[in-house]
């Protein structure tokens, strides 16, 4: 079983998230914030993280992925910027904090599901 991490502050949108996830064979870990996904990610070895960018507290998700990418025991985890920052700045900048790639919000669960499906298969 695939184990992914959703790093999102708003409970609506892991909710929505998980049960987007629910057709899956998947283990699904929720975080709040960066801390707390840098945290996790460390904890469980997640296959996949659902990075979101704007997050309250000390780190965003932009530093969390730095966090996770710098550390060896969770650089080698999958990460999918998922974010309502969908510029293409923000794309490059997701991308260069080390995120494996970058899925913009409001999303479609099919097109999510895909994206994953193409992360995990």
């Amino acid at each position: 079983m695939k184990r992914i991490l959703i790093a999102e502050d708003q409970y609506e949108v892991r909710e929505l998230v998980q049960a987007t996830l629910r057709i899956g064979n998947y283990q699904i870990l929720q975080a709040e914030n960066g801390v707390q996904a840098v945290e996790m990610a460390r904890l469980h070895r997640p296959d996949l993280i659902l990075m979101d960018v704007m997050m309250p507290g000390e780190i965003d998700g932009l530093e969390a992925t730095r966090r996770i990418r710098a550390d060896p025991v969770t650089a080698g985890c999958r990460i999918i910027m998922l974010t309502a920052k969908g510029q293409t700045q923000d794309r490059e900048e997701g991308l260069r904090a080390g995120a494996d790639d970058y899925f913009p919000k409001p999303f479609s669960p099919l097109a999510l599901i895909r994206k994953i499906e193409e992360f995990l298969g």
